[in-house]
């Protein structure tokens, strides 16, 4: 998605949405229900969402499949790439969304990767609750009141009352089921000359060795590790992923997934993550463990307010699995 319809969704919000509480899913609707919204467009189009002339929307929330896909089931725990779309049923401006203008879902865009059963970075946990059960490919509506959909998390300045009705439609593009304890195994590759060197335990964030007397690179350098046999990695697709950060200044360790409870997800190719990372990753394989030299202009060094600006990072990168 692009930052402003990010802050758009966000501004539903009163709270960031990793503060979400909990919520159960809906019951998938079967029965025809008078006022709901209709929906047109093919799957990873954006889509033509219209409500029922002089209807009033339905007294309670509705989900229903629209069109249903081939792809995996996604369940509880499976990583999850989707595209939606959100409107007020009495209003047909767009609250939000992420599809691109041209070229549909096979343009790489920005998208949310989430884990089903944890609480959403970008969308209402009923929402997210739509998803599961349902196989990749499918369209989803989701219609209900933003006071039952959001809850008290709405934010009182979004101008969107607890009463009014929101529509949502999501496409599922993905769905990938990988341990959060997935490791890459195989023998490691020796470094390049010039290049860290790494320790990588098991279930452990890795150790990385600045070589001495090194200077930092001022360009970006990669090295397969270890060589991976899974599909190569293309941009638009989320990446399930392990890895661990150090400064090349000091060797300090300044983050890994493997002190938030292991792997994470994130989209690559899009921007949704730093430039080192989208270069880096691009065109390698699930399986393979990559380690990165990435200078400050292709890390933080556009954002003067991060701690890391100034600093060039060295991430090793366990691809597991991607969506």
């Amino acid at each position: 998605m692009n930052y402003n319809t990010k802050r758009r969704i966000a501004s539903l919000l009163a709270v960031p949405a990793l503060l979400f509480a909990s919520a159960c899913g809906s019951n998938e609707s079967n029965d025809s229900v008078a006022g709901v919204a209709e929906v047109k467009g093919k799957f990873g189009e954006k889509p033509q969402i219209t409500v029922p002339k002089d209807e009033k929307p339905a007294d309670k929330t509705v989900v229903e499949t629209v069109t249903e896909g081939n792809g995996a089931k996604a369940a509880k725990g499976d990583w999850v790439r989707v595209d939606y779309s959100v409107r007020k049923w009495d209003d047909p401006a767009d609250l939000g969304g992420t599809y691109p203008e041209k070229g549909g879902a096979t343009t790489a865009h920005r998208q949310p990767v989430e884990r089903l059963g944890e609480q959403s970075q970008n969308l209402p946990p009923k929402v997210m609750d739509a998803v599961e059960g349902k196989k990749a490919g499918s369209r989803i509506l989701i219609q209900g009141t933003a006071g039952e959909l959001i809850g008290q998390n709405l934010n009182p300045q979004s101008g969107i009352k607890a009463t009014d009705t929101l529509v949502w439609v999501v496409d599922l593009d993905g769905a990938a089921k990988v341990d959060s304890k997935a490791e890459v195994k195989g023998t490691q590759a020796a470094p390049a000359p010039g290049m860290p060197t790494v320790s990588a335990p098991a279930q452990k964030a890795a150790t990385i060795t600045i070589p001495k007397g090194e200077k930092a690179p001022t360009t970006l350098k990669e090295q397969v590790l270890i060589k991976g046999n899974g599909p190569k990695v293309e941009a638009g697709q989320g990446l399930i992923a392990q890895y661990t950060g150090v400064k090349w200044e000091d060797g300090k360790k300044f983050d890994s997934s493997w002190d938030h409870g292991g792997a994470t997800a994130f989209q690559i190719g899009t921007g949704s993550v730093i430039e080192g990372w989208d270069k880096g990753l691009v065109g390698k394989n699930v399986g393979d463990r990559v380690l990165l030299v990435i200078p400050p202009s292709l890390g933080y060094g556009a954002d003067p307010s991060s701690e890391l600006a100034k600093n060039t990072l060295v991430f090793v990168v366990d691809i597991v699995g991607a969506v």
